[in-house]
């Protein structure tokens, strides 16, 4: 079938690259050609505005055992196992059906850790939503974090961290990224790499749909209702479940030599994959997949996106093999082709040939576009908007004002999110969600592994290259607090149309900062994932770079504290100075997102982190939170209503301890640190050493806060606002779907 003027549109292909695939094939492609093509050649798959910035950043470092180019990167965590973890998004999908979109992503994610050989013991989700105000904002929040308890709750993998906020850019189009982290040998590591010319490829699993058409095609378009068409995937966690447990037992075995999920642009691109990986051909005859639905014709199959699917290749010898060890988990499989030595992609439908591409045009022929981007007028005015404490002047008590930072929805307590999250099974959470990062054990050994998400999307908004920097900075030190050496980051990019401003800005200046953070903390990036086109009615996203950063612990017993105690000194330890650009206060309370946020020092964070491993461990210390939304203030109180106890405020060595930047102002590096009082001057000296500045802050006891100005907030006042900071937003609210 000729393919009709214009056709390539619909597959999200522009009229240059469709005039391109057809001088590179010496005729005009096929109808399932062209799909395959789409799929592999949108950004989703194919990168092809982000690789050239993603190329600054560093990947490799002694421990990295596995880094970008596979389902998911690893680290060495010593004792010969490996940390495997990776972030994505489900943006677009979750954005026309929430709770499907939020669930399948969790799926996908987990797939992409266990097609690796690890077991997953943990996900993490970062999520952004408009304000709550608008009841369709309402409806996404609440069927995102529904959809991701579901599918992980049923799975038996413990939700166990991440951050949610909300503004009004993210208005009708969410960012929902999960993150999933597990643990293998070093000997068990598998790769995605076809070989072995006459192996079989053996499709197992759920049976093919036409659910998630051209997902991964319209997901990367500047076209604000493509979008949100197709059929969106659905998930099945229940059998997600069997083909963890099945795949895994398979691959403790010599009878498979790769597997590979179908994720975006389903077995497409994980045939064209694993055979680009390999060096190898592969024939695929489609009237061997299983399907469940009647009429699916050749393209339908190749671009399905349905879920819970996987390929794998073995010898012709052990199918056999393979079927009965399926069987045991109640699974069937199919062999649908075979590897080949020609380097071409074969799919057919019986005898009818379909499509016969060599594998390099798809992968390799993929088209670069190098977008050198400028700051736009409209941004640098924002950022260089005059923010300072004359005009941040207010007549409230200083306890009023934490009252109502505590009370909004982007400052106030996420247990209703994270008690949806069955965050205690598989009984290796050590530290769950609502700290500064998540601990878990590693049966058999004395190691934790600690994981936390970061991203300041208003930072990031202001100031791409320092906000990017700021959020490395902040999931490292995250980490650090909790005793965590950091090993490795994974990101996740969303943003806006890359192909004009300001997203194309966006993007070059974030991954610039993400590169120069990591080369400064010697933090490998290892996995990753990109969305872009993230926008609704022409109006972009706040940039979003997300960071998941995974650490280790050599003795998990060390991240147990008691917490505050009686007595104690409370301690600020940091670098810079707080400003109220960019800060919650400014938005919050005076409607305000404009200023230069704080300036990472990353020389000095690198110190600040290297001190708080070093005294998180301390017995002498009870306490290490760092200080980010909301400043100082509302990581005091966190604290206090963390531990049942409060503190009275009275700060040495601080001017102006009575302004609204001192409290409320953000910092680009700062801990709080309470210490025996017996050892404070230990830790001074410790802090002197590093260059770091050491304020004492004040004496912990009693069941309030009290600040110098003698207001005071008690500690049930402090949960009461901050507990009821997103129930009360959606207290009355009627969900919709419209």
């Amino acid at each position: 079938m000729a393919i009709a003027e214009g056709q390539w549109r619909e597959v999200a292909l522009s009229d240059d690259e469709y005039r391109r695939i057809v001088d590179l094939l010496g005729r005009e492609p096929t109808l399932v050609e062209l799909g395959m093509f789409g799929a592999m050649w949108s950004e989703h798959c194919g990168y092809k505005h982000s690789r050239p910035h993603l190329r600054q950043l560093p990947t490799d470092a002694p421990w990295v055992l596995q880094g970008p180019g596979e389902n998911a990167g690893a680290v060495d965590i010593g004792h010969g196992l490996a940390a495997v973890f990776k972030v994505e998004s489900h943006n677009h999908p979750s954005a026309v059906e929430p709770y499907e979109g939020a669930a399948t992503g969790v799926g996908g994610i987990v797939r992409d850790i266990f097609t690796m050989g690890a077991r997953p013991v943990a996900i993490l989700d970062a999520l952004r939503f408009g304000t709550l105000d608008k009841p369709r904002n309402q409806y996404l929040f609440s069927h995102v974090v529904a959809g991701i308890g579901g599918y992980g709750n049923c799975l038996g993998i413990p939700t166990v961290g991440g951050e949610t906020a909300f503004d009004a850019r993210f208005d009708g189009n969410p960012i929902v990224n999960a993150m999933c982290v597990g643990i293998v040998p070093h000997d068990g590591i598998v790769r995605a790499k076809a070989s072995g010319v006459g192996n079989r490829v053996v499709l197992i699993g759920a049976k093919t749909g036409r659910d998630g058409l051209h997902g991964a095609m319209f997901a990367s378009v500047d076209d604000p209702e493509a979008s949100h068409r197709g059929v969106i995937q659905v998930g099945n966690p229940f059998l997600e479940k069997q083909l963890m447990e099945a795949c895994l037992a398979l691959l403790k075995t010599d009878a498979v030599v790769a597997m590979q999920d179908l994720g975006a642009a389903g077995l497409t691109s994980s045939i064209v994959e694993c055979a680009s990986r390999g060096g190898v051909g592969v024939d695929i005859d489609v009237s061997h997949v299983p399907r469940r639905e009647d009429g699916m014709t050749p393209y339908e199959v190749m671009l399905s996106e349905s879920q819970e699917r996987m390929v794998l290749v073995c010898a012709p010898e052990r199918v056999s093999e393979v079927v009965e060890m399926l069987a045991h988990w109640s699974l069937s499989a199919s062999d649908i082709g075979e590897i080949t030595d020609n380097g071409i992609v074969t799919i057919r439908e019986g005898n009818e040939t379909v499509c016969a591409v060599p594998v390099g045009l798809f992968i390799d022929a993929c088209p670069t576009y190098h977008v050198t981007a400028v700051e736009p007028h409209e941004s640098r005015g924002r950022r260089e908007a005059e923010v300072d404490a004359t005009r941040a002047t207010t007549a409230t008590s200083k306890a009023a004002e934490l009252a109502s930072l505590l009370s909004h929805p982007n400052i106030g307590s996420r247990q209703s999110i994270w008690e949806q999250y069955d965050h205690t099974i598989l009984t290796n959470t050590v530290d769950g969600p609502g700290g500064d990062a998540a601990v878990l054990r590693v049966k058999g050994t004395p190691l934790g592994v600690v994981v936390a998400m970061d991203c300041n999307s208003r930072y990031c908004d202001l100031d791409p290259y320092n906000g990017a920097r700021l959020a490395v900075a902040e999931a490292a030190r995250n980490v650090s607090c909790a005793g965590g050496r950091p090993l490795g980051i994974t990101n996740c990019l969303n943003m806006g149309n890359p192909e004009q401003l300001p997203g194309s800005w966006h993007l070059q200046e974030c991954v610039r900062g993400i590169a120069d953070a990591c080369r400064e903390l010697n933090l490998p990036v290892v996995s990753g994932n990109v969305s872009l086109y993230n926008e609704t009615g022409g109006v972009a996203i706040q940039p979003t770079p997300m960071i998941g950063c995974v650490g280790v612990l050599d003795d998990v017993s060390s991240a147990r504290k008691d917490g505050w105690q009686q007595g104690d000194e409370l301690v600020l330890v940091s670098y810079g100075s707080p400003t109220l650009g960019g800060s919650e206060w400014l938005a919050i309370r005076q409607g305000r997102s404009e200023g230069a946020p704080p300036e990472v020092d990353l020389p000095l964070e690198l110190r600040l982190q290297e001190l708080a491993r070093s005294i998180a461990v301390n017995p002498a210390v009870h306490g290490v939170h760092d200080v980010s939304l909301g400043g100082l203030a509302v990581t005091i109180a966190e604290d206090a209503m963390t531990h049942g106890l409060g503190v009275r405020l009275d700060p040495t060595k601080a001017p102006d301890v009575d302004d609204i930047v001192y409290w409320f102002g953000e910092r680009a590096g700062a801990i709080v640190v309470a210490v025996d009082p017996h050892s404070r001057q230990s830790l001074e000296r410790e802090v002197g050493d590093a260059g770091l500045s050491c304020v004492s802050l004040g004496t912990i006891g009693g069941d309030a806060l009290i600040f110098p100005d003698d207001s005071r907030m008690s500690l049930d006042a402090m949960w009461q606002a901050s507990s009821s900071a997103l129930t009360a937003a959606l207290e009355n609210a009627e969900l919709v779907s419209a």
